[in-house]
């Protein structure tokens, strides 16, 4: 094993680490995700089924609207969010819903997210550097 990192934009949220979801995906809390249930439910999207509660997810841009600020508070008030996000582009409702629920979030890095972390790697994630630590499996 050996340690990676990763620099990104100054992101939003605490420190936070977990096990890697990665897919090359966007993102939407709201048309993605099963917020009761803890999965990803769209069955389009290439986490389909998979836990995404407590997990540092990787993925492409976010999308969607405004619901998406209200439902990552949601989630996290019940103990139901990722660990983290890790995007490629963050808009700016995503960046909204990430600061009110305290799930932090890191975007715009180097190169593509999702090609330098792989599911099952351990990820470090300190939003306020916009660094990301990665012990590669």
């Amino acid at each position: 094993m050996r340690d990676l990192i990763i620099k990104g934009h100054l992101g939003i949220g605490p420190k936070a680490s977990g096990e890697a979801l990665v897919a090359t995906d966007n993102f939407s809390a709201r048309y993605d995700l099963d917020r009761i249930k803890g999965i990803f439910s769209r069955p389009a999207h290439k986490l389909f089924k998979q836990g995404y509660v407590g997990k540092v997810l990787v993925l492409n841009i976010a999308k969607g609207g405004v619901a998406t600020a209200w439902m990552l508070h949601e989630m996290a008030s019940r103990g139901m969010a990722p660990a983290a996000l890790l995007l490629n582009f963050a808009n700016p409702i995503i960046a909204q819903g990430a600061a009110f629920g305290q799930v932090p979030l890191i975007d715009r890095f180097d190169g593509d997210i999702t090609t330098m972390i792989k599911t099952g790697d351990q990820v470090e994630v300190n939003p306020a550097t916009g660094d990301v630590i990665v012990t590669q499996s």
